[in-house]
């Protein structure tokens, strides 16, 4: 339950995000719901191999290189899904560090509600 509660709550997020921000766009809430299953498919599956991968450059740039993974599976999810669309990695980029805040805060208030 709690699984399904955080991808419901990711694509509200990204559902926000992209009317949000102008580079983003996603058709429809059943979209975005999608969106939010393939990252976290893509964040399961593909952002470990990535970041073993790119170790030596994201040491050298103190962990920086990471928002750039991140992009690239923003760019992945773009590319595997119809009714979603990330105009160019620097709107990936902002769309992944407000993605990341706005999960942080909506998971903060679940895990509030949880306490009481």
């Amino acid at each position: 339950m709690k699984t399904i509660l955080r991808i419901l709550l990711t694509a509200v997020a990204v559902f926000i995000l992209a009317h949000v921000l102008p580079g983003v766009e996603v058709v429809s809430y059943l979209t975005a719901v999608i969106v939010a299953i393939v990252l976290g498919l893509l964040n399961f599956l593909v952002k470990p191999i990535l970041v073993i991968l790119t170790l030596p450059i994201t040491i050298v740039t103190l962990g920086l290189f990471l928002l750039i993974i991140n992009a690239l599976i923003i760019l992945i999810a773009d590319y595997f899904i119809d009714g979603f669309s990330v105009s160019s990695i620097w709107m990936a980029l902002l769309f992944s560090l407000l993605l990341s805040l706005l999960q942080s805060f909506l998971f903060s208030i679940l895990k509030e509600d949880q306490k009481k």
